[in-house]
């Protein structure tokens, strides 16, 4: 019989870290932590595969699992000497989501779950506190009814606030039991008037519809675009933790609260946290109440410290955070609840943390012993070192306070002020750069949270789900500004007496938690200290070399700072669209016979010689791969008829030839068309052109300082033997000419881009010519899949929600299909050349699952955009290290 059921606490743990695939990160910690001693309430984990069952068979449970709960069930009333279901001494439950993964905020949860017209008056009876036991009956009523009978949450609210008129408070925590019991009331009438019946009052049937409901949302919209987001996939499935109550709202000797052994924002080691006296652990991260500091060091006037109130619990507290730590080698995010001073631990997992964070808490572990070098490469994101690259605000740059809140995520963003997440996603679709403002954000809003450059609530703490999943998203955020008035009908905010609608411009900086009017210039980040160990580790165990793609010195200057070993890819057409030089292009295109071409284009070699001489300074003798002109001539043309028009005057060419020159050149499908070296062999002067500025360039760096560089010249779209062989022909003719002319001879290479199936099916017979090969995966995907990569966006995420594809081909390479391919061409080109250098130079030279399949299949390099280098370098650190692709992850 399969075992659907596993027991953890009170001497019945029957999982352990290892097995977080099949009981949940959460399932598989709490087993963990009951297991090395630690204070956990008992309970049970439904697994991850009756998920997967649930779904392939029409949400239906299998046979064994309502016999196997019971018996579970049974064993945790005999742990904690009380009854499911009993009048007198219920059994109260909580019931939450556990996926292998963190997922925070993204499913379903249920606490208090048991409570019904009865057993609230045995609780009342159990725990002496009416109050506690009818504030804990509409808690359960209220997440019960929002989570599993669908009722907006707004409805609850309604009520709660109509008898806070009544009764002239302000806060929750002013309300009488008498009170919560007519919320309840309230509550149960407008239940059975939305769903047509009365609430539940059987506590298994409450039990099977709230799990029911965390399957359920498992595919959820927002669980959907989270998994979407991370690279989750859909058939991991969720485990559902059913857990005995332990009740932070009993009275002021209770509490409950989230905490991080490290700060997840900056990484750095001190206890880092956040807690509520006399309340429930939604408390804490919905933003309702504001929360207070775990530590007498981290408190402000008028806040009171967990330290100073509880001072047992907070010790015992500071004890498992050492232990947690210790056990686990990471940083760990744990909840807990305090009840009548004593100490239960909810949840542990490896905490969120900002890019920051994570290089400090990496490196600083690693010097600490607790794990070596290795282990630290590994546990940063490559991904989300982008955070760190990036600007922030000017220190001496003017700025206009609006007001302060929590510095929730670090980073600074300026953007256009909108009020909710699905205009945020449509603006910034459109290009915008805008700031999401909300009272309190949910995880409904999580795709305007992506979509935004920042993020501003009213409300929540820094660990309130704005704070965590701004931190995991690498945005920043600003948390808990409470001098901020935010109203959503007059799509306005107000701070200080000033007014700010939406659409008008504002700028957060997400490490002090300021908010400024308008826009605040920034500044480029400083790369220095852990970033250079983390990356000088990486440097000493990665194989692939790392280079950029890059065509102007600024580009160029900046990937060395980032540690690029050269130039991968220099796009020449780049250069043809600076102003000075598109006439002469132009000049080029329209002259009908071979001389004029060659006399537009001698006005172009001296811009392409100096292009290149800039290039080959910076680069220092680094290999530089320049790919000669690739794009089809009519790119390069005006459109429009007033365009052609004053374009035709500028060079003293007739309008009506230019139209027909247009109309000449222009291609139903130019990807496919005259382009690449088919370009080069029907207009050899262009190439010849090319040739020569590199020759020039690089024979006049040689003599400036002494060192000749070695350029690497890329011919492409090749797609045949005989088009290299004519392409590398011509060059070979120039740099002759050159070297005569200059007395000078510098080394050189030719290659080609692989970038057409053919060419990688025939990649034997192109290594007899080519020098070097660099994949253009960015054509190699759109050709073998038959896509267009403007076009293909269309559909293409409807594709991977559907698990057609697993991820988007021109985002990560596709190992089965172009991978193949990558990889004939390997086997093929070196068993002609063994020592054919190989690099990839599309998009994917920057994604670390792509890198990954590039050390797989024995590359050499890889290329990518500037900012992407330091991305490129760890990634590849960590493919060395676990020897490519992990395609079970």
């Amino acid at each position: 019989m399969s075992k659907w059921v596993y027991s953890f606490g009170a001497g019945h743990n029957e999982g352990k870290a290892e097995m977080r695939n099949l009981l949940g990160g959460k399932g598989a910690n709490l087993a963990e932590m009951a297991s090395i001693g630690l204070p956990v309430p008992p309970g049970f984990t439904i697994t991850t595969e009756v998920c997967t069952y649930y779904y392939d068979h029409a949400k239906q449970y299998p046979p064994e699992l309502k016999d196997q709960v019971g018996t579970a069930l049974k064993q945790v009333e005999e742990a904690v000497g009380a009854r499911f279901g009993d009048d007198r001494t219920p059994l109260l439950v909580s019931v939450r989501s556990g996926a292998r993964v963190s997922m925070p905020g993204m499913m379903d949860t249920v606490l208090n779950l048991g409570l019904n017209d009865k057993t609230v008056e045995g609780l009342t009876a159990a725990s002496g506190d009416p109050r506690f036991a009818w504030d804990s009956y509409r808690r359960f009523i209220q997440m019960y009814g929002s989570v599993v009978l669908g009722i907006d949450h707004h409805r609850f609210e309604e009520i709660i606030e109509h008898v806070k008129l009544d009764r002239g408070v302000v806060e929750d925590t002013q309300l009488t039991a008498e009170d919560w019991r007519r919320v309840v009331d309230g509550y149960k009438e407008m239940v059975a008037e939305v769903k047509g019946e009365p609430f539940p009052q059987d506590p298994a049937a409450q039990l099977w519809g709230a799990i029911g409901a965390v399957f359920g949302s498992w595919m959820n919209p927002r669980a959907n675009t989270y998994r979407r987001l991370h690279d989750i996939p859909a058939d991991w499935g969720t485990a559902v933790n059913v857990q005995a109550m332990v009740f932070g709202n009993m009275g002021e000797d209770c509490a409950t609260g989230v905490c991080f052994t490290r700060d997840p924002s900056t990484g750095e080691n001190i206890f880092y946290g956040e807690y509520l006296i006399n309340a429930q652990g939604e408390d804490v991260v919905a933003g309702i109440r504001t929360p207070q500091p775990m530590s007498e060091a981290r408190a402000k006037p008028g806040e009171r410290s967990m330290e100073k109130a509880m001072p047992d619990a907070y010790q015992e507290l500071v004890k498992v955070r050492a232990t947690l730590e210790k056990h686990y080698t990471d940083m760990q995010d744990i909840e807990f609840t305090v009840q009548q001073n004593k100490l239960y631990m909810l949840q542990t997992r490896n905490g969120k943390r900002t890019a920051a964070a994570s290089l400090k808490i990496a490196v600083d572990m690693a010097r600490e012993g607790l794990i070596d070098q290795a282990e630290a490469i590994k546990r940063v994101n490559p991904a989300a070192l982008d955070q760190l690259l990036h600007p922030t605000l000017d220190p001496k740059a003017p700025r206009k306070l609006l007001s302060k809140g929590l510095p929730a995520s670090p980073g600074a963003a300026c953007g256009a002020v909108v009020f909710s997440a699905d205009e945020a996603e449509a603006r910034a679709q459109k290009g915008e750069n805008v700031i999401l403002v909300r009272i309190e954000t949910s995880p409904e809003d999580i795709h305007g949270m992506h979509a935004a450059k920042g993020i501003l609530t009213t409300r929540g703490g820094m660990t309130s789900h704005a704070a965590v999943v701004a931190r995991g998203m690498g945005r920043p955020c600003v948390a808990g500004a409470g001098g901020v008035t935010v109203d959503y009908g007059a799509q306005a905010l107000q701070a200080g007496g000033q007014v700010v609608n939406a659409g008008e411009t504002i700028t957060l900086d997400g490490a002090t938690g300021e908010i400024f009017i308008g826009s605040v210039p920034m500044v480029e980040p400083q790369l220095s200290g852990d970033f250079a160990t983390l990356m000088e580790w990486a440097d000493g165990v990665r194989r692939l070399k790392v280079r950029t793609n890059a065509e102007t010195p600024l580009d160029a200057d900046t990937a060395r700072k980032f540690g690029a070993e050269g130039i991968g890819l220099c796009r020449t057409e780049h250069m043809f669209f600076d102003p000075q030089r598109i006439g002469a292009v132009r000049q080029m295109i329209m002259s009908e016979t071979e001389n004029g071409r060659r006399e537009a284009l001698s006005r172009l070699l001296p811009f392409q010689r100096q292009d290149f001489i800039e290039l080959f300074r910076i680069m220092a003798g680094l290999p530089v791969t320049i790919r000669l002109l690739d794009p089809p001539l009519h790119e390069f043309l005006p459109h429009g008829e007033a365009e052609i028009a004053e374009v035709a005057a500028s060079l003293g060419a007739d309008v009506a030839a230019m139209q027909r020159r247009a109309q000449d050149l222009s291609e139903a499908n130019p990807m496919l068309g005259h382009r690449g070296c088919r370009l080069g062999i029907s207009y050899p002067e262009i190439y010849e052109m090319q040739a020569r500025a590199i020759f020039e360039a690089a024979v006049e760096i040689a003599k400036e300082t002494g060192k000749a560089p070695v350029p690497e010249i890329m011919i492409p779209l090749v797609a045949t033997r005989r088009e290299l062989e004519i392409t590398k022909a011509q060059v070979d003719k120039v740099a002759k000419e050159v070297f005569g002319e200059s007395g000078s001879p510098i080394e050189y290479l030719v290659g080609t881009m692989i970038e057409l199936p053919r060419a990688a099916l025939v990649a034997d017979r192109i290594a007899e010519v080519g020098d070097f090969f660099s994949f253009g995966t960015n054509d190699l995907t759109q050709t073998t899949f038959g896509l267009s990569r403007d076009d293909a966006g269309k559909f293409l995420p409807l594709y991977v929600e559907k698990g057609i594809l697993p991820k988007d081909p021109f985002v990560s390479i596709d190992p089965d299909g172009v991978g193949a391919l990558v990889k004939i061409a390997r086997e093929k080109g070196r068993a002609v050349k063994p020592d054919l250098k190989l690099g990839i130079c599309g998009e994917h030279g920057g994604d670390p699952f792509s890198i990954a399949f590039c050390e797989e299949a024995g590359l050499d390099y890889v290329s990518c955009s500037p900012y992407r280098v330091p991305v490129a370098r760890l990634a590849a650190a960590q493919a060395a290290l676990s020897g490519g692709v992990d395609r079970t992850a």
